[in-house]
């Protein structure tokens, strides 16, 4: 394959369209495949040669995929983007034009995900030679994305075997990946619908569903429907190949911040296991309460969680640590009337500054409206009145 002539490729690719091989076909177009090296089909000009074999419009779609192998082998992966999205509008029409069939699906699968590759490549090419902001060529990916969905979503004739929809997931996964590095989570919302409201939704393969789940999971969580969150990540953690260790512990470092704030904590073995032990002294501060230790580790391991997006989740756990320190304060006193002085003085401890009753009444107030203490304060007597019965509730039956 590496060593094949342009007339050997084009033979074999041909045979494999006349045949409706789309698997074979679509390992012709990928660039997994070692036919991309072979430098005798990295062409600059390879129209008239396509042409010769090759009917319109798959005579556009084949030239513009030896082009991009050319511009890969230079290292050009603006004209490789360039390129590509040629091999998707060209592949869209072809698509367009089949039907009641769906044997090209393999093919929109590769091509869908060399178009994603090259825009995050040759828009960090673009960035550094000042030529455009970053993620413009995602952008411009995702329409190309979007017209090819449209057309699975539309086609409602077709048999359940012979259906176009079966692709719509795999291609609702390729713009979750570019909506969250652009951070237009906002466009997830419409594709989500269309999925969930898709009879053969948990018919995909379970690969897909495992994307797909784990990238609504995180959509859920930045929505702060953290019960769904839990839900989906979980769902995706569980399912996911054991032997992809890499992508567990990508679920797990956004699964172990939604198993916080519903009131679990992780096991120091699983943070080891998966190399997240940047948890570890979070998990132990919000328990404990530990206001002080929750601040040094969130300090402590500051760039990655802001790298990782979950900085500003993993800051709401301070409300349950607020709970879980007052909670000490109530078994240490004994009584059902707190002083909310005690509640300032634990506060000073954890080294909380220029803190006052009034902002400690604030504290107090706000978990009492989240149901994470039951009782009410009298600001009269500057007390915390809380419930005899299970007066701080599990936080899992609160949120």
């Amino acid at each position: 394959m590496a060593q094949w002539s342009l007339n050997q490729y084009f033979s074999t690719l041909h045979d494999a369209l006349h045949e409706y091989d789309g698997e074979h076909a679509a390992e012709l177009l990928s660039f997994k495949h070692p036919h991309v090296a072979n430098t005798r089909l990295q062409l600059e000009r390879p129209e008239n040669s396509v042409q010769r074999v090759f009917e319109s419009p798959y005579d556009e779609l084949v030239a513009a995929h030896l082009r991009c192998c050319w511009a890969v082998g230079k290292h050009d992966f603006m004209e490789a983007y360039h390129c590509q999205s040629i091999v998707m509008q060209a592949f869209t029409k072809i698509f367009q034009s089949q039907k009641d069939e769906n044997w090209s699906l393999p093919i929109l699968f590769v091509i869908s995900i060399d178009l994603r590759v090259f825009a995050v490549n040759a828009d960090i090419e673009a960035v550094k030679k000042g030529k455009s902001k970053l993620g413009e060529r995602l952008e411009k990916a995702a329409e190309l994305l979007m017209n090819c969905f449209r057309v699975c979503a539309s086609d409602n004739r077709a048999s359940i075997e012979d259906t176009k929809k079966w692709g719509m997931l795999n291609i609702v996964n390729q713009l979750f990946k570019i909506y969250f590095k652009i951070n237009k989570l906002h466009l997830c919302k419409p594709l989500i619908r269309a999925i969930d409201s898709l009879p053969i939704k948990d018919k995909f393969s379970l690969s897909q569903l495992v994307t797909f789940r784990y990238y609504v999971g995180r959509k859920a969580m930045f929505d702060s429907d953290f019960k769904s969150a839990e839900e989906y990540l979980t769902f995706a953690f569980e399912r996911c190949h054991r032997a992809i260790k890499k992508n567990k512990r990508l679920i797990l470092i956004y699964l172990i911040p939604v198993k916080m704030l519903l009131g679990q904590m992780p096991k120091s073995g699983l943070l080891q296991k998966y190399d997240l032990m940047a948890f570890s002294d979070v998990a132990k501060g919000v328990g404990s309460g530990n206001l002080l230790l929750l601040n040094e580790a969130l300090q402590k391991n500051e760039a990655f969680f802001i790298k990782c997006g979950i900085y500003l989740i993993l800051e709401k756990l301070k409300v349950i640590t607020y709970r879980n320190l007052f909670k000490k304060v109530y078994l240490i006193l004994k009584t059902h009337q707190l002083a909310i002085e005690s509640f300032t003085a634990a506060l000073r401890l954890m080294q909380v500054e220029d803190i006052d009753n009034d902002e400690t009444a604030c504290i107090l107030a706000n978990l009492i409206y989240e149901n994470k203490i039951k009782g009410y304060i009298s600001h009269q007597h500057q007390k915390l009145v809380v419930s005899k019965q299970n007066p701080f509730p599990q936080l899992s039956s609160v949120i």
